[in-house]
């Protein structure tokens, strides 16, 4: 497995090691003993899942303290653009994002620690999103970011997004006030 640091402190992508044969592949998405030797020592207590149609934009969503997550994200088939930014408002890099091009192809990992929005968008039909979390979902502690807020300028490769209502009347990045 291997750890890859983004220009964001906290925020990791994991390239775990892949058996590949005739038969097809075998890797180990989750071993919580290699993950803390690593650097991720995070108890995880929900795992989710999605399907979306191409150009779904799920975003940007985090959770309040104290329910804030750690968020161990994946996707199973199909790709996204995943995106994390940073909500710490004494880190160098508040208001900055990364994205990364998870598929089921590449079985790339993000690692998103509390303090980050995180969202995506699908690329293909039928893109299947898994994660796992440190905290359990609690609904009065739920925020969104707009996903297409100027300020913070994140491409989503597309040019016809799939939003939900909630999404749509999410709150813009100059007005959001940061607990974190």
């Amino acid at each position: 497995m291997e750890i890859c640091k983004t220009h964001i402190d906290g925020l990791l992508v994991i390239k775990p090691d892949i058996y590949s044969d005739e038969r097809g592949y075998f890797y180990e998405s989750y071993n919580e003993n290699r993950y803390r030797e690593m650097g991720i020592d995070v108890a995880f207590v929900q795992d989710n899942q999605s399907c979306s149609k191409k150009g779904v934009v799920r975003g940007l969503h985090f959770q309040r303290p104290p329910y804030a997550q750690d968020k161990l994200v994946r996707v199973l088939q199909g790709s996204v653009i995943d995106v994390a930014v940073d909500l710490r408002k004494n880190s160098p890099t508040y208001g900055e994002h990364h994205a990364v091009l998870l598929s089921g192809e590449n079985h790339l990992q993000f690692f998103i620690p509390k303090g980050f929005a995180h969202g995506f968008v699908a690329l293909e039909d039928d893109t299947v999103f898994a994660y796992k979390c440190s905290a359990f979902y609690h609904k009065d502690s739920e925020g969104t970011i707009r996903f297409d807020d100027p300020d913070l300028n994140i491409d989503w490769k597309t040019g016809h997004p799939i939003v939900n209502e909630k999404d749509l009347h999410s709150e813009n990045f100059r007005t959001f006030k940061t607990m974190f």
